[in-house]
């Protein structure tokens, strides 16, 4: 079930508990979600990190390991949807109806997390300054969650791809699509730093 379609009547109903129960514990739906979030991405780079070390090769240059990264980076994303959805609807959504006290109890986690993604980064390319690994990280977050949002078209979307050929050229796949774009970056910032 997508963010969208998940209000707290049917979240509560899914675990089991009382609305009042659910809302004793946390704050408005937006806030479980946000900790979901947190618990997914938490998870994500646990096994990001046995991903990326059979997936990047040490012995390649700088350019091949950025290819790597960001292909693995980006079907692990893919293989993750409920990840992908969460972070799609991170800023418009889950931070809108929370307490200052849970914004900032997420954003805490929220670079906690960053911090680990730009670690499992620079041990595969250690070339990346911290610093650019902090840009990678927080556009590879933007890019997942704007992708994710392109590729997951509505019904009515997939109608008009399917009635006329010609715009499904407009179809973004998601994992080609963050692949180049963390390829990109990557590489730009490489090449920036090297100047």
């Amino acid at each position: 079930m997508s963010v969208a379609q998940l209000s707290l009547n049917e979240l509560s109903r899914r675990v089991g508990l009382a609305k009042s129960n659910v809302l004793r514990y946390f704050e408005p739906r937006e806030a479980v979600l946000l900790e979901l979030l947190d618990v997914a991405l938490g998870k994500w780079l646990q096994e990001l990190d046995r991903e990326l070390a059979a997936a990047v090769d040490a012995t390649a240059p700088p350019t091949g390991r950025c290819d790597q990264l960001s292909a693995t980076i980006a079907t692990s994303l893919a293989a993750r949807p409920v990840l992908c959805d969460l972070v799609s609807a991170q800023a418009a959504v889950l931070e809108r109806n929370v307490s200052p006290k849970a914004a900032a109890e997420y954003k805490r986690a929220a670079i906690a997390s960053v911090g680990v993604l730009v670690g499992l980064v620079r041990v595969h390319l250690p070339e990346l300054a911290e610093e650019d690994g902090m840009r990678f990280a927080a556009y590879a977050v933007m890019v997942t969650g704007s992708a994710w949002t392109h590729s997951q078209p509505f019904a009515a979307m997939l109608a008009a791809y399917e009635a006329d050929p010609e715009l499904a050229a407009l179809r973004l796949d998601f994992t080609s699509f963050v692949r180049e774009a963390l390829e990109v970056l990557l590489s730009g910032l490489l090449a920036r730093a090297a100047r």
